[in-house]
């Protein structure tokens, strides 16, 4: 896979390069810069996540990660990054280049005039029917930039215009990429210090490199209402998806939305809700937005794609913490009778046995069905992890898993049993 990075990698490794720059000298005011180093082994005894013939292997990777904050001020940046380089000792996979970002940061060029700048690079799953492998995985960026007005209309109304350059490249050259073009205008009234509401409208259009045009129209209402212990923000409305390609064009419509709710059970507990529905295509920023959600990249560009996720933080007086999720998301390819689904959970925990050691679970459970062929897969994964500290700047940690996953398709079963052994350093 080294030789097919792709154009962007340059660009990552750029950015990551001055962050490390910017630690050798001072930062004003309360920026903040942190970059650490780190070294992993992990051995597996199914690296290639197979029914058969399973294969072992170890796999060393080194890796460097940063991320940055500034002060405030005219310009504003969030910026976090992870690059690293993985040898497999007995060739399983290719010796790979890899890196993670992401970047968000805006510029006030004048009073309610502000430039945006965006880039998110992620790796996802290729064909979502099949393990989790570096060969089933690309990875994708998402660069963003573009002007936004905020105009004040008095002390309770505002309008907020929007406009974005957006780019979506894929590291196999198998994938779509894609060019898109947005532009959003809403209306947003305070009716008190606790409650808001609005209209928003907003146009999309989407140029794919497999020469496909893709059009979205979009109208919500939009609220947001917040009491002492509990916040609720939402946007509801419709949209219509237009794809064209060739002489073929298919039009499709629905309901679309988002909702997030978070309440405070008590001093130590939080509860969340989130829910997101859109008309949109497999280039969209959705399943980075969303990050149980995948789209399948082998089927249709369209989907209308469906996401529900709730859970519960608890923080226990003896330092310990708990964390657990709950998800369903849809993916409805249109135009096709492709139709993925999928349930599942995530519970962690973590425990502090004293100022230099802790320790952490993970249990997690994913469920999913494919159409048509009504074909089904579940994954049950088991983790468990040391920490130890020990210096303010180095720590040592290791992990212990367990992988297998069961289907009504033979050939996608595995069992994979995983230990690792890492070292990290932080340089600032």
């Amino acid at each position: 896979m080294d030789n097919a990075i792709g154009a962007w990698m340059p660009r990552v490794s750029a950015v990551l390069f001055s962050a490390g720059v910017f630690a050798m000298f001072p930062l004003p005011g309360h920026a903040q810069l942190a970059i650490t180093g780190g070294q992993v082994e992990r051995v597996t005894d199914n690296a290639n996540k197979t029914a058969t013939n399973e294969n072992s292997d170890l796999e060393s990777r080194t890796y460097v990660t940063a991320s940055y904050v500034t002060d405030p001020g005219q310009c504003n940046a969030i910026f976090s990054g992870t690059l690293s380089y993985s040898i497999w000792q007995n060739n399983s996979f290719d010796n790979e280049t890899s890196g993670n970002m992401n970047l968000n940061s805006e510029c006030e060029l004048a009073t309610g005039l502000f430039w945006d700048l965006d880039n998110n690079l992620r790796e996802v799953s290729k064909d979502t029917t099949q393990s989790d492998t570096p060969n089933n995985r690309t990875r994708k960026n998402i660069f963003s930039t573009g002007p936004r007005y905020i105009w004040r209309l008095g002390s309770r109304d505002s309008i907020a215009l929007n406009t974005r350059y957006e780019t979506t490249k894929f590291e196999d050259p198998d994938e779509t990429d894609s060019e898109r073009y947005a532009s959003s205008a809403a209306w947003s009234h305070l009716f008190s210090q606790t409650l808001t509401g609005g209209i928003s409208a907003s146009y999309t259009t989407t140029e794919l490199d497999s020469g496909a045009k893709i059009n979205v129209q979009t109208v919500r209402a939009t609220g947001s209402k917040n009491w002492a212990t509990t916040s609720l923000s939402g946007a509801f409305g419709v949209s219509e998806i237009e794809t064209d390609f060739g002489s073929t064009s298919q039009t499709s419509d629905g309901f679309v939305g988002e909702l997030n709710l978070t309440r405070a059970l008590n001093p130590s507990t939080n509860w969340y809700l989130s829910a997101a529905r859109e008309l949109t295509d497999q280039t969209s920023s959705f399943d980075i937005r969303f990050e149980e959600f995948e789209f399948n990249l082998t089927e249709s560009i369209s989907v209308q794609t469906t996401t529900v996720s709730t859970g519960v933080n608890k923080r226990f007086s003896d330092q310990s913490s708990l964390t657990a999720d709950v998800f369903a998301n849809q993916s409805d390819y249109l135009g096709t009778d492709e139709l993925n689904e999928s349930v599942g959970l995530n519970i962690r925990y973590s425990r502090s046995f004293s100022e230099s050691v802790s320790g952490n679970t993970m249990l997690g459970y994913r469920r999913s069905t494919f159409e048509p062929g009504d074909s089904d897969s579940q994954t049950l994964r088991l983790e468990i992890g040391l920490d130890y500290q020990a210096s303010r700047k180095l720590s040592l940690f290791g992990k212990l898993g367990h992988e297998q996953r069961t289907s009504s398709v033979s050939s996608r079963e595995y069992d994979e049993l995983w230990g690792l052994l890492g070292v990290e350093y932080k340089f600032r």
